[in-house]
């Protein structure tokens, strides 16, 4: 018992870990992930572990083959669990490659290891140690050399694209990747401590408390769904479906993931910036509940005082932002979703509302914001006019751009025509259904 109770503590961990997700999954109805062939991995890597640290000591009465089988698993369980973090890690950062070549390449270090492993696993030697025996040989070798490659290709990653994860997540994944480093160099370093289950335990650990925990993910998700509702029931004071909020939202979301795809704006578009973005876009029109229904919902042309009192909606929706959420404790999504609400309207050339900001004063929130809901409010009936067709809404945006628009985002937008023009078909279809 005393050569595997480490590995016998940290299995125990897990299989908590394992019985807590999968209940929750289960509550929550969260569909498989990478995550669970990460934990699967974990628990079966460890226990190899165990039962390797068992087999070493007792050779006298465990059969050569049998000890042979259970250390190549385990090495090779070893490793895919390294494998597997990294493929998490590049999941998370949005590094992982979409071309072919490149997802190759990725492989290729994971792929030669389990071969040379399987080639040389008979030549595994087999040491007695002052506390402890322990197996070393080329196998070995070559699997803590993939493991610390994997490492640092993981390190690399988390710093490259550290922007891509979000603030109160980066120092946790830190301190698991610095772990994780530790503990296998100094198995490396001393084959004899059997420590490399500590590695696995407190990496999958850590990512499932902070990232992957169904119950915080579905807290997330409820207060997303609670503002969605809320601009949903603004929305439908002028006879709106709601579809207009979830329209805008998704274009809002492609600008902003294309923008960053092309290396625009990538001290501004953090992971961070991008989450309170689509969770304030929904709320960017909250002012129209100041707005009197006879002027929402008039079938024609606005009065200019009407348009006056209609225009206003901006202003106070900022403010009714800026009094709502003032206790909200999210300093971040509360300053965005002041900023979509309020500057919306602003234009390139300054001639908006309500302050009259022009060009890069407007901040880029908004400018994202407002051409996708001129986008928006042109391709759909409205109730004063029919929907316009689709070539002609992309024309408004060409020719709004570097006077309404900020160039550049109308650009990018005019470039995304085919997925726009995928979103807006699939709301219609959904509606028709």
């Amino acid at each position: 018992m005393e050569h595997f109770k480490l590995q016998i503590g940290c299995l125990a961990v897990l299989m908590y870990i394992a019985f807590i997700y999968m209940r929750e999954c289960r509550s929550y109805k969260v569909k498989v992930k990478l995550f669970d062939k990460l934990l699967v991995l974990g628990i079966f890597s460890v226990a190899l572990d165990g039962a390797t640290a068992f087999t070493v000591n007792c050779n006298e009465i465990i059969n050569t083959p049998l000890n042979t089988v259970l250390h190549a698993l385990f090495l090779i369980s070893l490793d895919s669990v390294i494998f597997v973090l990294f493929l998490y890690m590049l999941h998370i950062t949005g590094a992982f490659p979409k071309k072919k070549s490149g997802k190759a390449m990725i492989f290729l270090p994971f792929a030669a290891n389990v071969i040379v492993v399987l080639c040389n696993i008979g030549s595994l030697e087999y040491i007695r140690g002052s506390v402890t025996n322990y197996s070393m040989g080329i196998s070995a070798y070559t699997c803590f050399i993939m493991a610390a490659v994997y490492i640092i290709m993981s390190a690399v990653a988390f710093f490259q694209r550290w922007h891509y994860i979000e603030s109160h997540k980066r120092a946790s994944i830190f301190t698991y990747l610095l772990v994780l480093a530790a503990v296998t160099a100094v198995q490396m370093i001393f084959p004899e401590t059997l420590i490399s289950s500590i590695a696995v335990t407190i990496f999958i650990l850590g990512i499932y408390l902070n990232l992957e925990n169904p119950a915080i993910k579905e807290l997330s998700h409820f207060h997303t769904e609670t503002v969605m509702s809320f601009a949903n029931l603004i929305e439908n004071r002028d006879n709106s479906t709601g579809g207009h909020i979830k329209r805008t939202s998704r274009y809002v979301e492609l600008i902003a993931d294309e923008l960053r795809n092309r290396g625009y704006y990538n001290e501004v578009l953090t992971k961070d910036y991008i989450t309170n973005l689509l969770k304030a876009a929904p709320m960017h029109d909250i002012g129209k509940i100041s707005v009197p229904d006879a002027i929402l919902q008039k079938p024609g042309r606005l009065t200019d005082d009407e348009f006056a009192e209609m225009k206003n909606h901006a202003a106070n929706g900022g403010d009714i932002i800026r009094e709502t959420f003032r206790n909200l404790g999210d300093e971040d999504f509360r300053k965005m979703a002041f900023e979509v609400a309020r500057y919306h309207h602003e234009k390139w050339n300054g001639r908006g509302y309500p302050d009259g900001l022009k060009r890069k004063n407007i901040p880029l929130c908004a400018r994202i914001m407002a051409v996708a809901d001129v986008f928006d409010a042109v391709s759909e009936k409205r109730c004063y006019r029919e929907a316009m067709p689709m070539d002609k809404c992309f024309e408004i945006i060409e020719q709004g751009s570097g006077q309404d628009f900020d160039p550049l985002i109308a650009e990018i937008f005019l470039d995304i025509r085919d997925r726009v023009e995928a979103v807006h078909r699939e709301f219609a279809e959904s509606a028709e259904k």
